[in-house]
């Protein structure tokens, strides 16, 4: 049996499988009513571009907050000559310009799909994220750089009142976009974003560790500007190893298995269906898509079966979150009065991948 594709929009509510019978048919219709969601196309990309744009919201916000913040530590970094605080600075600056090409993606992710690019263009946000990293990675080679330089060339650090409140200027710049990307992109489903937002959040604990320098400084050491250079160097490279980790996951296709078995509950739940094959999801930018083998009675008419697909969709758009679209193939159990029936796949036997 043929496999069918039929796209619904996915309004972000997240139910187990349904039974469609008796009270659980009344719920689920009452449910539509008072929480509805489309099943046309055109739907789809709107609720795509409105979450394209939260994202945009939030990228615009993130950048004007960590711009003034990056100005306000340049501007001391220039009279106290606080080399801890200039790696923070970079830091920060490169946090700000990540918005950048995370913005590109979002832009790119409300084109429409076209017969080159058949799944659109929601994986540039993947490519956003390695762009992310690479940037994380040159500002902690930058900050080590020059931590190394003042360990080798001592000098006082002056104005350590302006440096210690420029490290709070930092921490609370931080610390509010953190919230917010991370917040923005666990709710459109953006791992990019969300990612970005954890680098926010450790660039707020680094601006902390340049108050704990000036203290040092303060005491008389010398040294503990330079020391806590390299501290924050340390901390960037523990979010450069976190934001490559989520990179790598979405680029291999990584999803959470939870959302697998949660698939896997809901087609079992629905009546008809004898039993689940395989079933593969991957993120296309914020949103997924499935692929689900199902098995059904061998004497089931083509409008049955195509009946079921559909029920089998729909099922696994309710209990998915984000989940947009799913291909479900159809296949029949053997008939308990044919022993000898043929295998309908042994056709593409020759072609199965080699273990």
């Amino acid at each position: 049996m043929e496999g069918h594709e039929h796209t619904h929009e996915h309004s972000g509510h997240g139910h187990g499988g349904h039974r469609h019978g008796g009270w659980g048919r009344l719920r689920h219709r009452a449910g539509h009513v008072l929480k509805p969601h489309s099943h046309e196309a055109t739907d789809k990309v709107d609720a795509a571009m409105e979450t394209s744009r939260e994202g945009m919201r939030t990228l615009w916000i993130s950048l004007a907050v960590l711009g003034l913040t990056t100005v306000v530590q340049a501007l001391i970094v220039a009279v106290s000559g606080s080399v801890a605080l200039l790696g923070d600075t970079v830091h920060n600056a490169a946090d700000a310009l990540t918005a950048v090409p995370l913005g590109i993606a979002f832009v790119l992710g409300r084109r429409a799909a076209n017969r080159r690019y058949t799944y659109g263009y929601g994986r540039a946000e993947d490519l956003a994220g390695v762009v992310i990293v690479a940037t994380i990675g040159a500002s902690a080679a930058f900050a080590a750089y020059e931590a190394v330089d003042r360990l080798l060339h001592p000098r006082d650090v002056t104005h350590l009142w302006a440096v210690a409140a420029a490290a709070l200027v930092g921490f609370a710049g931080n610390e509010w976009v953190a919230r917010l990307r991370i917040r923005t992109g666990r709710r459109i489903g953006s791992a990019a974003l969300v990612a970005d937002g954890l680098h926010a959040r450790t660039d707020g604990f680094t601006s902390l560790a340049v108050l704990c320098g000036a203290g040092g400084a303060a005491l008389g050491w010398r040294l503990a500007d330079p020391v806590v250079g390299l501290l924050i160097t340390a901390a960037i490279l523990f979010v450069l190893r976190d934001a490559a980790r989520e990179v790598y996951r979405r680029l291999m296709d990584s999803v959470d298995p939870a959302l697998v078995d949660a698939a896997e509950a809901a087609l079992l739940d629905v009546p008809g269906i004898r039993a689940v094959g395989k079933v593969r999801m991957r993120w296309i930018g914020h949103a997924l898509r499935a692929e689900a083998d199902i098995v059904v009675d061998p004497h089931l008419t083509v409008v049955r079966a195509h009946a079921l697909a559909v029920a089998a969709e729909h099922a696994l758009i309710h209990a998915v979150p984000r989940l947009t679209a799913a291909t479900v193939h159809t296949d029949h159990a053997p008939a308990p009065d044919d022993d000898t029936a043929a295998d309908p796949h042994a056709e593409l036997a020759h072609h199965a991948p080699a273990h």
